[in-house]
């Protein structure tokens, strides 16, 4: 269903201007009900796309859960392009919410950095079409060290979905680009699927604002968190006058 408003054709297929039919010049506050409305259309849209996701979660997610719980090692991440900024933000929050991890270009494992993983570790591999060259050609040397994969990816039957262990659905109808290529949609979804298996991790795991306190020592969180133990001072750092001090 369409519905024109101020000259914007606003649905979740399109996103275009309708022919203007006067010669009047538009009123400013018309071009701002505008941007507003095509704003909106964008958030509405990668909701939506969110709202579905989540609706087709299943026993996929669980088994993720369960392959991180048991990783003896560290979590890494990778993916390339605006998968790989998503990934550095997932591994992130992992980190700082009890579960170690640390992201790695998928080009740079190929020249060298495979050796910052160990036989304990767990690869997260994120990319929406599951063909991305760079993630294809880590998948059997990844393989061959004997690590678990667990994918997010929007296509069930690609080649990193058919080489992974265990693969979360992340797929979106469409992004929320109004040329339908801009990963938009995909990548909120890849990173809110992210911080759902951080949340789910780290109440599994018991992890508790102190734990948070230790990997949060600076800034606005870090103070919030902060207790007496942790400035006062004792012994040798105490101020200390002799008797002869008047």
């Amino acid at each position: 269903m369409k519905k024109a408003t101020n000259n914007l054709v606003t649905d979740l297929g399109t996103s275009t201007f309708a022919p203007d039919q006067s010669n009047a010049e538009p009123t400013a506050d018309a071009i701002r009900e505008t941007l507003i409305e095509q704003a909106q259309r964008v958030l509405y849209l990668e909701a939506e796309e969110l709202r579905s996701i989540a609706s087709r979660l299943d026993s996929s997610f669980e088994s993720a859960i369960e392959l991180l719980l048991k990783c003896q090692g560290k979590v890494v991440v990778t993916g390339i392009g605006k998968s790989g900024h998503i990934g550095c933000k997932i591994a992130a929050t992992l980190a700082s919410t009890g579960t170690p991890a640390f992201f790695v270009h998928p080009a740079e494992l190929r020249h060298g950095d495979f050796g910052m993983l160990e036989d304990r570790d767990l690869v997260i591999a994120l990319s929406s079409s599951g063909e991305t060259p760079e993630i294809k050609h880590i998948l059997d040397p990844i393989k061959r060290l004997g690590l678990k994969v667990i994918s997010l990816t929007g296509n069930l039957e690609s080649t990193l979905a058919k080489h992974s262990d265990v693969v979360v659905d992340v797929g979106v109808g469409r992004e929320a680009c109004p040329l339908n290529l801009a990963p938009t949609s995909s990548t909120t979804a890849t990173l809110a699927m992210g911080d759902a298996l951080a949340i789910v991790l780290m109440t599994r795991k018991g992890f508790k604002a102190e734990d948070f306190a230790r990997s949060h020592p600076g800034g606005s969180l870090g103070q919030q968190l902060i207790t007496v133990k942790d400035v006062m001072r004792y012994g040798l750092q105490l101020p200390q006058v002799t008797k002869s001090t008047s």
